[in-house]
C-alpha cells in the first residue's frame, strides 16, 4: 500500500498507521488500514478530512458486521467513529410522533430500546440489524418487512471534502440496499421517527424478532451476516440451497448449514477463501436458476 504518512492533516483524535480490522470485523479476517482513523468529534473529522490529500481514499467502517476485508488491506483511510458519537435522545416530531436522534456510531439495537423506553414504535426492526446506525443509513439496511428509509427524516453527513451536510432522506434516493451516498463521505448521525406505542408491546416485539433471529441464523458464528441481496421476486437462501450450496467449504469458509446466505469463517479462513466461495455459489446458482444473485457485503480492499 502506498505511504500517506506526510499527508495527513491534523487530528485530536486518533491515526494508527496500519490499523488492524479483522481484531473486530465480523469475519475476523483480512488486511489492515493503512490508516485507522477516529475523530474525536464531528468538527475533529470535518477539519481532517478537509485538510486530507483529495487522492486519499476515505472509507467509513462500522463495526463491520457486513463487510469482507481483503487479506491485502484497505489503502488510504478507514474512518471509525468513536463511542462519544453513538449517543441518542428523544425528541417530539410533528403531528404526535416522536424522532429518536442517533449518533452515526450507535448501534441498531441501542436505538430500538431507546424508542421502546421512550414508548415509541416503528423502530422495532433496528433490533434484527447488527450494525451502527451510518452503516444503515448508508446501505438502507432492513430486516423483517421494513427498511431504514421507512423511518428515516434526515442525516448529517460529513462529506469527503469536509462539509457538514444535513441531508433529509429524500435525497439518499433509496432502493433496495442502497443509497445516493457518494464514497468517503461519513454519516454522523441520524434522526428517526416513530408513533406513540406501548413499551411493553414494542418491547414484546423485539423480543420476538431476537429469538427469530437466533432460530434462524448462525449469530455465534464469525460471519458476514446476509450475504447476497434478494433478487426479484426470489429468496437468495432458497436459491442457494437449490443449487446444493448448504454447507459448501473452501478452505475454512463454509456456506451455513442454518441458514444458506450466511458464509461462515470456521477459524482459519482467509477473506480470498470467503470472497471465493462466495462467487463459486454465484456461479452454482446462475447454473441452476438463471439468476444472477449480488453481494450484499461489502467488499473492501486489494487481494494478495
Amino acid at each position: 500500500m502506498s505511504n500517506v504518512c506526510h499527508a495527513l492533516p491534523p487530528l485530536r483524535g486518533t491515526a494508527r498507521h496500519e490499523g488492524s480490522l479483522a481484531d473486530f470485523i465480523w469475519f475476523r479476517t483480512g488486511g489492515p488500514a493503512e490508516w485507522l482513523v477516529r475523530p474525536q468529534d464531528v468538527q475533529d473529522l470535518s477539519v481532517f478530512l478537509a485538510g486530507l490529500d483529495p487522492e486519499t481514499p476515505v472509507l467509513p467502517v462500522g463495526v463491520g458486521s457486513n463487510l469482507i476485508v481483503r487479506d491485502g488491506g484497505v489503502p488510504g483511510v478507514v474512518v471509525r467513529l468513536p463511542k462519544a458519537m453513538a449517543k441518542i435522545s428523544v425528541e417530539p416530531g410533528t403531528k404526535g410522533l416522536w424522532r429518536v436522534r442517533a449518533g452515526g456510531a450507535a448501534m441498531g439495537i441501542s436505538v430500538a430500546s431507546a424508542a421502546r423506553d421512550a414508548g415509541i414504535a416503528g423502530l422495532e426492526f433496528l433490533r434484527g440489524i447488527p450494525g451502527t446506525v451510518g452503516g444503515a443509513v448508508k446501505m438502507n439496511a432492513g430486516a423483517y418487512g421494513r427498511d431504514t428509509s421507512d423511518i428515516l427524516i434526515e442525516a448529517t453527513v460529513v462529506t469527503r471534502s469536509g462539509d457538514v451536510e444535513i441531508w433529509p432522506a429524500a435525497r439518499f434516493n433509496y432502493v433496495y440496499r442502497h443509497s445516493d451516498l457518494p464514497a468517503g463521505a461519513v454519516v454522523v448521525e441520524a434522526v428517526f421517527e416513530g408513533v406513540p406505542g406501548d413499551p411493553v408491546t414494542i418491547g414484546a416485539e423485539m423480543d420476538r424478532i431476537a429469538a427469530e433471529r437466533e432460530a434462524s441464523q448462525p449469530l455465534r458464528s464469525r460471519t458476514g451476516g446476509s450475504t447476497f441481496k434478494n433478487p426479484e421476486g426470489h429468496k437468495a437462501w432458497a436459491l442457494i440451497d437449490e443449487a446444493g450450496c448448504r454447507g459448501l467449504t473452501r478452505g475454512d469458509a463454509q456456506v451455513s448449514e442454518k441458514h444458506c446466505n450466511f458464509l461462515l469463517n470456521l477459524g482459519s479462513a482467509t477473506s480470498a477463501e470467503i470472497e471465493a466461495l462466495g462467487e463459486e455459489v454465484r456461479e452454482k446458482v446462475r447454473a441452476t436458476s438463471g439468476v444472477e444473485l449480488e453481494w450484499e457485503i461489502q467488499r473492501v480492499g486489494i487481494g494478495k
